[in-house]
């Protein structure tokens, strides 16, 4: 039996859009084992009631990539999931899916891939390196796809940061909000989010946390997606003035995050408050940024 822990990410971090992304202490848990025959799937937590618990399972899909990859085939397998990151929130739920059915699957066939590898591999079924980075190699990392590979770099959270999540009640799937974009961007708006994902990579890098509030500005895909949040703009301004350094999108949202590293408890309290205000209920949690990504728990 095989147990893997993988962490929840939010990406994007405002400007770095498909290529910032930091891991949260939220995990998703894989435990994969070998059956005599058939497959059986269990679900415990976020999702419970509407993942599927047949070979449409993303994490049964990743395992199988990776048993096709390496030559690998049980006679049958279990898998037991138990999930804390919500589904379809900008918390990266299928993210961890994947990167958890990978990790496990390649433990259980003989841990033939590489790290390397693994990111490679999970990227491709996922589509997103951006939240497949950090959920693997955790804190924040910057990732491109280059040459067939995800190029990627780590940088160790700054000291005392982190993230309070407002979760709006409803879902909101990556495909629909991709889907909201324009194929194409004035040249100010590229200019202005280049800028801004550089100072946000350098104020991350030496933990200057007063530069997130104009580091954290965006103009490629937040206006967009957030029009369809009730109450957007009144949360970012509300967690600002309780003392947020900078406030965002999780991800293509619904979700909010604000990163701070003090009045954390006024600043998720207006968070839900405000939400509440305009009609939307919500859950709001404070996580720290996770420095480790996924890990094996246990190995028998």
């Amino acid at each position: 039996m095989i147990r893997v822990q993988v962490p929840a990410t939010t990406a994007n971090l405002g400007p770095g859009f498909d290529c910032l992304g930091m891991a949260l202490e939220l995990y998703n848990t894989v435990e994969i084992t070998p059956a005599s025959r058939g497959l059986i799937i269990e679900i415990s937590g976020e999702g419970a009631a509407e993942l599927p618990r047949d070979e449409h399972n993303l994490v049964y899909q990743a395992v199988q990539h990776v048993f096709r990859q390496v030559g690998y085939s049980p006679a049958g397998l279990k898998l037991r999931l138990f999930n804390q990151i919500p589904v379809a929130r900008g918390l990266g739920s299928s993210t961890s899916a994947i990167v958890g059915g990978v990790i496990a699957a390649n433990l259980l066939s003989g841990g033939k891939l590489s790290l390397k590898d693994i990111i490679n591999l999970s990227s491709t079924v996922e589509g997103h390196h951006d939240n497949v980075a950090p959920a693997v190699l955790g804190g924040i990392v910057v990732s491109v796809q280059a040459d067939g590979d995800v190029k990627c770099l780590k940088i160790q959270p700054p000291p005392g940061l982190k993230g309070v999540v407002a979760i709006p009640d409803f879902a909101f799937a990556t495909k629909t909000s991709r889907d909201m974009l324009p194929l194409q961007v004035s040249f100010q708006e590229a200019s202005f989010n280049v800028g801004r994902a550089a100072l946000l990579v350098a104020a991350l890098q030496q933990g200057d946390l007063s530069l997130l509030g104009v580091a954290m500005e965006d103009r490629l895909h937040q206006s967009l997606r957030s029009s369809y949040i009730p109450g957007f703009k009144k949360v970012l301004a509300a967690a600002k003035l309780a003392g947020a350094r900078g406030v965002t999108l999780s991800g293509a949202g619904p979700t909010v995050i604000a990163f701070a590293d003090s009045n954390l408890e006024l600043i998720a309290r207006v968070m839900g408050d405000t939400f509440r205000q305009n009609g939307v209920k919500s859950r709001v949690l404070v996580l720290k940024p996770s420095p480790i990504g996924a890990r094996a728990l246990e190995i028998k």
